[in-house]
């Protein structure tokens, strides 16, 4: 109310018709705050739109995910841009910073009598059914459908988003990410699946071919090994034992015709397997070999997968 009377007059009311510009005009204003999330609320919002009507949600229901989408991440505006910037390992103390993000975004909507009441959905977005989400660690119980598909729609944009800390990932490998952590009990497998078919990518766009004949399989490892994980980092992201892993490394070696990591490193990106984002080198040469002593995931250990935000693993996207 302060504000508003230092305003100048006359003051402009928007009709509760004119709320879908105001948060595209927060969203789009939120984005600029960093570069690198220029355009991420309005897909989040557009995903989880296509994904309410594809499960039957009312009219009303849509409009409300569709604002609340808009809005979700407002709340990055309360934390400086030089922790979302970071290349590297955040602090314990910038990490929590992250965690309240979604409380900022809360409360800031809390405030205006038009919006207040999207902000619990809002304030959801990274929440995960098995209780490792924030700000709340909501579990199941309480975390209704229309916040299941946002989380899902904010996960899937942001991974096909490059972060200053990994690369974008292909929507093929975004996609499996999702149905992996549906799987472990993060997302919701009926969100997931709907959020999915509205990027296009069903279980049929899902069955591609390769470069050099790899199975899906030698392809999560090797997107693992181009954000520098180890043999024994791949086996624990993908529940394999560190052996199987590196077998799974030599397989690929043998069809790509390459007897390195660095070398292996190249393929995702020069077949457009993985788009190049900021801050991820491209080979492992790049930050010293093949050692294990200075490469990426030594030296950005709590920025290693899973690459949607819902753990201190990764401070997210929003």
């Amino acid at each position: 109310q302060a504000v508003l009377e230092i305003e100048p007059q006359p003051h402009r009311q928007v009709a509760a018709s004119g709320l879908d510009d105001v948060a595209r005009a927060f969203a789009d204003v939120t984005d600029l705050k960093v570069p690198f999330l220029r355009g991420h609320a309005r897909g989040v919002a557009e995903l989880a739109v296509a994904a309410a009507r594809q499960l039957k949600f009312a009219e009303a229901e849509v409009t409300t995910l569709h604002r609340a989408a808009l809005l979700h991440d407002i709340g990055r505006v309360g934390v400086a841009n030089g922790i979302w910037e970071k290349p590297g390992p955040l602090t314990r103390h910038e990490w929590e910073q992250v965690r309240l993000h979604p409380y900022h975004t809360e409360r800031i909507l809390s405030c205006s009598p038009a919006l207040a009441d999207l902000a619990p959905l809002a304030g959801m977005h990274h929440e995960r059914l098995d209780g490792s989400g924030y700000y709340r660690q909501a579990t199941a119980d309480t975390i209704p459908l229309a916040a299941r598909v946002l989380a899902a729609a904010d996960a899937y944009q942001a991974m096909t988003q490059a972060r200053p800390y990994r690369p974008a990932l292909a929507a093929e490998a975004a996609a499996g990410e999702l149905l992996a952590g549906a799987k472990q009990g993060q997302f919701d497998g009926a969100a997931v699946q709907a959020v999915l078919a509205a990027a296009g990518q069903t279980q049929a766009s899902r069955r591609r071919v390769w470069p050099a004949s790899l199975s899906d399989r030698e392809v999560e490892v090797l997107i693992l090994l181009t954000r520098g994980a180890t043999n024994k980092q791949v086996a624990a992201e993908l529940n394999i034992s560190p052996k199987t892993a590196g077998h799974h490394v030599q397989h690929i070696y043998n069809k790509i015709n390459v007897s390195t990591r660095a070398g292996a490193a190249i393929l995702p990106f020069s077949k457009r397997m993985i788009r190049g984002g900021h801050g991820l080198p491209h080979t492992l040469a790049q930050v010293g070999g093949d050692d294990g002593k200075h490469n990426f995931a030594r030296r950005n250990k709590d920025r290693l997968p899973p690459p949607w935000c819902g753990s201190a693993a990764d401070p997210g996207p929003g």
